[in-house]
């Protein structure tokens, strides 16, 4: 015994607390589970997805406005609804004090399937009010996806040199958001939208440095042989002083690199880029076996896979 209690009364009340914390824990409603679902090529069945694939691996700052369906509308009313590639602190979604909706494509939080996340982002916004910070879960579960809330077509795509798009007149006047802007700024490193090849874009990594990107529209395996049979023939690079860099998946599709000199400015490589888009689509035409080269090419790229990201 100790200070009066005795070992089987503090035994006692132990059982008693347990006892209350399990019968809790059995009357709690039980929380229920959201299962994770993986899709591999998110924005397959779009008129754009490459473009949606570059705007969300490639490109620094660009926007595209949104059509919603009608019986969206018709539930949620009708606000403009913006695509960014990335908002102010990677947020998933926004609502400006004008009513306007923006959606960030490259955000800190995905499930595994971003369309899912993408409409969800959509749904949340819309039932936010303008102004007030958009909450959006995690893990969304099944539901609606991008090919279920917008009006398909191609992406009216806007290049930004910064992020002022952001922000109302009001916001872009604020000492703390003008601070913040540069910081966000100064990350950009300078893109240009090819017109050579769809989802195609040229950018500077460094003073001596550039990349051309372009995310293919075809299925994986059809472009991982098209581009074997190029690199077997000799035909995989834009041009002297250009290197064959590497390739890597996004979404689905695969996304060849290649490393050019920092000089030229985007425009520069638009014929370059022409030239090899032809070699590549009547390379992809070519049906049957790759031959020995060609396979072994193939074992290269598969050597080669980069991650940018």
């Amino acid at each position: 015994m100790r200070g009066g209690v005795s070992f089987s009364a503090v035994h006692r009340l132990g059982c008693l607390a347990v006892s209350k914390r399990r019968n809790q824990r059995q009357s709690a409603p039980k929380r229920e589970k959201v299962r994770d679902i993986f899709v591999a090529r998110p924005f397959e069945g779009l008129a754009d997805e490459p473009e949606w694939i570059a705007l969300r691996e490639l490109v620094p700052a660009a926007s595209a406005p949104l059509t919603l369906r009608p019986e969206i509308i018709e539930e949620y009313g009708d606000r403009p609804v913006t695509l960014s590639t990335v908002l102010p602190m990677a947020w998933p979604a926004m609502t400006r004090q004008d009513g306007r909706v923006f959606i960030g494509l490259q955000r800190h939080v995905q499930s595994g399937d971003v369309s899912r996340d993408l409409a969800v982002a959509i749904l949340s916004a819309l039932r936010t009010e303008p102004g007030d910070t958009v909450s959006v879960p995690a893990l969304p579960g099944e539901g609606p996806r991008l090919q279920d809330v917008l009006v398909d077509g191609p992406l009216e795509i806007t290049m930004h040199d910064g992020f002022e798009y952001w922000l109302d007149a009001e916001q872009a006047e604020d000492v703390n958001v003008k601070a913040s802007l540069e910081r966000a700024n100064a990350s950009i490193y300078p893109t240009v939208r090819l017109s050579a090849g769809r989802a195609a874009y040229w950018c500077r990594v460094a003073p001596d440095k550039g990349h051309v990107r372009w995310v293919l529209p075809d299925a994986e395996d059809r472009a991982l042989d098209t581009l074997a049979r190029l690199s077997a023939s000799g035909d995989l690079l834009l041009g002297e002083q250009t290197k064959f860099a590497g390739m890597f998946r996004a979404h689905g599709l695969l996304v060849p690199v290649w490393d050019i000199p920092g000089e030229p400015e985007g425009a520069d490589w638009e014929a370059p880029l022409a030239d090899f888009a032809k070699r590549y689509a009547d390379t992809l035409a070519e049906t049957g076996p790759l031959d020995g080269d060609a396979r072994r090419a193939k074992q290269g790229l598969i050597g080669r896979q980069l991650t940018l990201r």
